[in-house]
C-alpha cells in the first residue's frame, strides 16, 4: 500500500482533542465500571433501573448533540462547545461518590452526558473541518483509539485503587476528577480551529424538516444504520453485571472492561486507516459478525474465561464500527451542516440506544442474563441482513 504522503499528516488539533478523550474516559470509565455494581450493591437498585438510568444518560447525550451541533454550525466555531461540554462533564465527576440513592446516581449520570452531549457534535465537526479527506477515516480512528486508550486505563485504575481503599467503591470515585479537570485545560491550552471556518447564513433547527433538505440521500441511510447498530448493542454497564455472574469479585469485575476497552483500542486505527483504502461496508457487516459472536459467548459464560472472551469480541466490535460511522456521516454531508449532521446521527442512535437498553433491564429482571445477550444476537442479525441487502 502505498505511504500518506507528508501533506496528508494528521493535524495537532486530531491529536489534542484526542488527549482530551483520553484524560475524560479515563476519568469516566473509573465510574462506569464500578458504578453497575454501585447501584446495585449498595443501593439496591433492580436491572431494570439499571437499564433505564443508562438507557436515559446515553439517549440524553446523543440527543444533547443535535443541538450542539446545529449551534456550532450557526457560529462557525467549535471550541466553546467543546469546552462547555467537557467542563459539566467534570463538575458531575464529585456527585457519584456521595449519592445515597438511585435518583441521586441518575441525576449526576443525566449532568455528566449532556455535557457529553454538548462536546460530541461539535467535537466531531472540528475534526471533519481539519482532518484531509484522503486521511478522514484515519483521523477519526486515531481520536476513537486515544479515547479507547483511557477507557482502558481507568478501569484498570478503579481496579488498584479498590484493592488499596479495600473495596470502598464510593472512596474510589472521588479519584475520577483529577483526569477530568487535565481534559478541561487540555481544551484551553492545546484546541487551535481552522481560519477557514465559516458560520452558516441562518440558525437552522434541527428538528425540523425544513433543515434537514440539505442532506443528501445516503446521509440518511448512514443514520439509519448507526441506530441499528445501537439497537443491536445496549448499554456496557451490563457487561460489568455479568461479570459477577461468572464468578468475577467486586474488585475484578471492571476487568471486563479493560479487555473491552484494550481490543476497542488496539482496532479503532487500524480499522479507520483500512476504511479509507477499502471502504466502510464490508468492515462495518465484519463488526457485526464480531458482536453476534460476543453475544452468544456472553449469554452462555459461567466462568471469567468464557466472559472476557465474550468481551474482547465486544471491543473488536467497536473497533471496527464507530470511527467508521463517524467518518461516513462526514463524507455524506455539506461542510456547513456537519454539525448538525453529526446531531442529528446521534438523536437516532440514541433512540436506539434507550429502547435497547430498557429492553435488556428488562430481559435480565424476568427472562434472565441470557436472554439479554440472546436478543442482541438477534438484532445483530437482522442489521447485517439490511447491510447486506444495501451492499447488493
Amino acid at each position: 500500500m502505498p505511504a500518506i504522503p507528508v501533506t496528508h499528516r494528521i493535524p495537532r488539533t486530531v491529536w489534542v482533542l484526542g488527549l482530551v478523550s483520553l484524560f475524560m474516559d479515563l476519568s469516566s470509565e473509573l465510574v462506569h465500571s464500578l458504578l453497575p455494581l454501585f447501584l446495585v450493591g449498595s443501593l439496591g437498585a433492580s436491572m431494570l433501573a439499571v437499564g433505564l438510568i443508562e438507557g436515559l444518560a446515553e439517549a440524553t447525550a446523543l440527543a444533547v448533540k443535535v443541538f450542539s451541533g446545529a449551534i456550532s454550525d450557526y457560529l462557525g466555531r467549535r471550541k466553546g462547545l467543546v469546552l462547555i461540554g467537557y467542563g459539566l462533564a467534570a463538575l458531575s465527576k464529585p456527585l457519584f461518590p456521595v449519592a445515597t440513592s438511585a435518583d441521586q446516581v441518575l441525576f449526576a449520570r443525566l449532568l455528566d452526558r449532556v455535557g457529553k452531549g454538548i462536546r460530541g457534535a461539535p467535537r466531531d465537526a472540528l475534526i471533519a473541518d481539519v482532518a484531509p479527506a484522503p486521511i478522514r477515516g484515519a483521523c477519526f480512528g486515531l481520536r476513537q483509539a486515544m479515547d479507547s486508550a483511557g477507557a482502558f486505563f481507568g478501569p484498570l485504575l478503579a481496579i488498584l485503587l479498590m484493592m488499596l481503599l479495600a473495596g470502598d467503591i464510593a472512596q474510589v470515585l472521588w479519584f475520577a476528577l483529577l483526569p477530568a479537570l487535565v481534559s478541561v485545560a487540555l481544551i484551553l491550552l492545546g484546541v487551535r480551529e481552522p481560519d477557514a471556518a465559516r458560520p452558516s447564513r441562518h440558525l437552522r433547527s434541527p428538528i425540523r424538516l425544513r433543515a434537514w433538505r440539505g442532506f443528501p440521500a445516503a446521509y440518511w441511510w448512514v443514520v439509519g444504520l448507526g441506530a441499528l447498530f445501537s439497537l443491536a448493542r445496549f448499554s456496557e454497564a451490563f457487561l460489568v453485571l455479568r461479570a459477577q455472574d461468572a464468578g468475577l469479585s467486586t474488585t475484578w469485575a471492571p476487568l471486563v472492561m479493560v479487555v473491552m476497552s484494550g481490543c476497542y483500542m488496539l482496532c479503532a486505527y487500524p480499522a479507520g486507516r483500512l476504511s479509507d483504502r477499502a471502504g466502510p461496508t464490508g468492515l462495518l457487516a465484519f463488526s457485526l459478525v464480531l458482536l453476534i459472536v460476543a453475544d452468544l459467548l456472553l449469554a452462555v459464560a459461567d466462568r471469567p474465561i468464557l466472559l472476557l472472551a465474550g468481551v474482547a469480541f465486544w471491543g473488536l466490535h467497536m473497533g471496527f464500527s464507530q470511527g467508521i460511522l463517524a467518518a461516513l456521516v462526514a463524507e455524506t454531508t455539506p461542510a456547513d451542516l456537519k454539525g448538525s449532521a453529526f446531531g442529528l446521527f446521534n438523536l437516532a442512535s440514541g433512540a436506539a440506544l434507550l429502547l435497547a437498553s430498557l429492553l435488556a433491564g428488562w430481559l435480565w429482571q424476568y427472562q434472565g442474563a441470557a436472554s439479554t445477550f440472546l436478543a442482541g444476537a438477534a438484532f445483530c442479525l437482522a442489521t447485517l441482513l439490511l447491510l447486506a441487502l444495501r451492499r447488493r
